[in-house]
């Protein structure tokens, strides 16, 4: 059977309908096009992201029900702040997006990551334009966590994370929910749901209510403080 996948105009920035995405695979929506910043802010303004494999086009997704996260719902387990308070890490904003990426890519392995060389490039450049953000824990001075993503007004579109050391990814997560609430975010996208999602805190809402949150708040901007590289506290 054939299957009818839209192929993005590449002289146009304007994509399908989000609600016209495929239920199998979930939520594929078109392919091609390219990875400028202008694309991909327009891609993630409408609910849509890009995931391929290398060799691949670049495929566009807007899967259904969508993995969220409620900042101000965020609790940490006991567990987690009892090992905070004896954990020698450091968490910041924004002091090495591009390392985080990287270690983001590597951390899967070259025949298991969507996050190709293409990827990383744009964006470091959605970075370098004040889009694309990274939280990061340290130990000591070793980079042992984190995860980035895009800022659409009052949500954050979180794209990958990873995690050397215990608990660093959840503690990034923990840390950054306490900084975005605090600065008037109002919910966190993560895409599609899994089970280490789940096992932070992760719901799902259906597409059609992440969409209308989404057009409701893409256009809200928060303080600059909120994304301005500094050391995150509780």
């Amino acid at each position: 059977m054939t299957i009818y996948i839209p192929e993005i105009d590449p002289a146009s920035l304007q994509f399908p309908d989000p609600n016209t995405a495929r239920t199998e695979p979930n939520g594929l929506l078109a392919f091609g096009g390219d990875l400028s910043p202008q694309r991909l802010r327009q891609a993630y303004r409408h609910g849509i992201f890009p995931w391929y494999s290398q060799g691949e086009p670049i495929l566009w997704w807007s899967p259904n029900p969508r993995g969220i996260f409620i900042p101000q719902q965020f609790t940490p387990s006991k567990s987690l702040r009892k090992f905070m308070r004896k954990a020698p890490y450091r968490i910041t904003l924004n002091h090495a997006c591009h390392a985080v990426i990287r270690h983001c890519a590597e951390s899967r392995g070259p025949n298991q990551t969507w996050i190709t060389e293409a990827m990383i490039n744009a964006y470091q450049t959605l970075h370098d334009q004040g889009d694309c953000h990274s939280v990061e824990v340290w130990q000591d001075q070793q980079l042992v966590g984190g995860f980035y993503g895009i800022a659409v007004g009052s949500i954050f579109c979180g794209e990958s994370m990873f995690s050397l050391a215990d608990n660093a990814s959840k503690i990034a997560l923990w840390y950054f929910c306490h900084h975005f609430n605090l600065h008037g975010g109002q919910l966190i996208d993560c895409q599609m749901m899994n089970p280490h999602l789940a096992s932070l805190g992760a719901s799902e809402l259906d597409r059609q209510h992440f969409l209308s949150q989404l057009h409701q708040q893409r256009d809200i901007a928060l303080p600059t403080a909120c994304y301005h590289p500094q050391t995150l506290v509780l």
